[in-house]
């Protein structure tokens, strides 16, 4: 490639050095003819004036008269190729061959006789001369002849000639000039390129663009201004961008967030998560010499799902473990009060034991209509239970079957609730509240806890993705994004979420969906209180909201 370089740029310079040159001598030729033709006009001035008038009204033209010496006399004065002077018949009284006088001028003298100035090249008896025509005039001004002097136009080629030598003398130092800078510049390009061809160059460039944008993971170079220079086609989808950002400024595309912060480099760390809409990336940035960076985005949305049905999955397990065990202590002392013969303590027993259960749940369903959210706080419930952790629905709780996204809902009150019983759990009277009501058409949730609560200083952090202050968590991987995506989901509903401090010092969250009810039907009865459900079914339906 340095070959290569090196000949196109020595071919430039030498091509714009002929341009160049070919561009100052057009106009230095031009220029010559202009000076001789101006010359030849000045020396028929000259002779005009030299008060030849009145000969040419005596004796007839001769090659020893007066006329004939003076002007021969101003050619071997001035140079001129010739000096020619004419009557009104253009007959020459003058000639630089004297055989000639007498003779009609081969050329046309018209317009001089008419007394105008002539300047022009053209063909005569002496060859191509550069010519000036004058009126020769008597003392009373009246036109009696003619002057015509010529400079012969070999004599103006030959200066232009003259000049080459040195013109091309500096032309070629020039091409000398440009010939060193393209050798510089020829290895600088070839250490830079590593000695690749551009062929080379051009592979890798195709092999490049190939990659970028057949590979499943995003890809976000930045340059040291923090500016878009590349995104391939994955890190458009994730980030829901399209190709016209590329040259601009990161925070101006994605705007403020800890999506922003993580590829700007504001927060560090290896596989930081982020939240994106409704996807969960997980990023990882890498600086570059030139002080910008180059940031990889992986979709972890599905694993995250997958998790959360797995974490589901699993305190269901858990859930029907216990019921089980504890289910199995129950029959056995119903069967040990039946052996004893004891059938109307038996009997008691049995119903203390549904009774319980079924009172839950219809606490729940009488405050909470909508299905979906009364079998998640039935299940909770439950759950919450075997972990020693009292959760209960507040007393002015009343949420209609009018949800218009139950399931958005449903994540946002089962996050709120596991974070609350996990930090409940260990405290001397555990215990979950919640509340659900409505105001007009916006729903309002309150989940309140007896944990530690959150200090105030951690209160905005803790809706950050990948930030918790669970320490341990009982379910799931405790990945920080469950208060992240409640503010998400708040967000996209124009409501908002606040943190304060419960009664006995825990924590407490608020939640405000504006339009998150439908309107009531016109011809549609109160809703009714429905049916209980069973706790295995609460159970079953609920584990680890997210």
């Amino acid at each position: 490639m340095f070959s290569q370089v090196l000949l196109m740029q020595v071919a430039v310079a030498a091509g714009v050095t002929i341009l160049i040159t070919g561009l100052f001598l057009a106009p230095l030729s031009r220029q010559l003819d202009e000076q001789a033709m101006r010359r030849a006009h000045a020396i028929a001035q000259t002779t005009a004036s030299a008060r030849l008038a009145g000969e040419l009204l005596g004796s007839p033209p001769s090659e020893h008269g007066p006329v004939q010496a003076e002007a021969e006399r101003i050619r071997r004065a001035t140079g001129a190729e010739y000096v020619v002077v004419m009557d009104l018949r253009g007959v020459r009284w003058s000639h630089t061959e004297p055989s000639r006088i007498g003779g009609v001028v081969s050329t046309d003298p018209s317009q001089a006789l008419a007394g105008r100035d002539v300047l022009e090249i053209d063909s005569g008896t002496l060859g191509r001369t550069a010519r000036g025509k004058v009126p020769l005039r008597d003392r009373d001004g009246e036109i009696v002849g003619a002057v015509s002097v010529g400079i012969a136009y070999d004599s103006v080629r030959g200066r232009f000639l003259a000049a080459i030598p040195g013109l091309l003398a500096y032309s070629g130092g020039a091409l000398a000039a440009g010939a060193l800078a393209a050798w510089l510049i020829a290895r600088r390009i070839q250490r830079q390129t590593r000695d690749l061809a551009f062929s080379d160059i051009a592979a890798l460039l195709a092999e490049r663009e190939a990659m970028l944008h057949g590979i499943r993971e995003g890809f976000v170079a930045l340059d040291g201004k923090g500016r878009i220079r590349l995104l391939n086609d994955e890190a458009q989808r994730l980030l829901g961008l399209g190709p016209e950002v590329t040259g601009r400024a990161l925070d101006e595309v994605l705007g403020d967030g800890r999506t922003t912060d993580v590829l700007a480099g504001r927060v560090t760390g290896d596989d930081l998560v982020a939240v994106r809409g409704q996807r969960v990336l997980v990023a990882n940035r890498m600086p570059t010499d030139d002080g910008g960076a180059v940031v990889t985005l992986r979709d972890r949305t599905e694993l995250e799902r997958l998790g959360r049905e797995l974490d589901a999955t699993r305190g269901l397990i858990d859930a029907l473990r216990a019921q089980d065990h504890e289910h199995a202590n129950r029959m056995h002392t119903l069967l040990g009060l039946l052996e004893l013969g004891l059938h109307d303590e038996a009997a008691e027993f049995l119903t203390e034991v549904v009774g319980v259960h079924r009172t839950t749940a219809e606490q729940v369903t009488e405050k909470v209509h909508d299905p979906l959210v009364a079998a998640l706080l039935v299940g909770k419930a439950t759950v919450a239970g075997e972990r020693g952790v009292a959760l209960r629905i507040a007393p002015g709780s009343l949420l209609p079957d009018r949800l218009v996204a139950p399931s958005e809902l449903v994540t946002v009150v089962g996050n709120l609730v596991d974070n609350a019983v996990d930090a409940a759990v260990g405290s001397r009277e555990p215990w979950v509240e919640v509340e659900l009501c409505v105001r007009g058409r916006t729903a309002v949730l309150r989940v309140a806890d007896s944990g530690p609560g959150v200090p105030t200083e951690h209160r905005e952090a803790v809706f950050t993705e990948g930030w918790s202050t669970k320490r341990r968590p009982s379910h799931g991987a405790g990945r920080g994004l469950g208060l992240a995506l409640v503010r998400r989901l708040a967000e996209r509903h124009g409501g908002d979420v606040g943190l304060g401090t419960a009664a006995g010092g825990g924590a407490e969250f608020t939640v405000t969906l504006p339009e998150a009810l439908a309107e009531p039907s016109p011809d549609t009865a109160p809703d009714a209180t429905r049916a209980a459900l069973s706790p295995e079914e609460g159970a079953r339906r609920a584990g680890p909201g997210r």
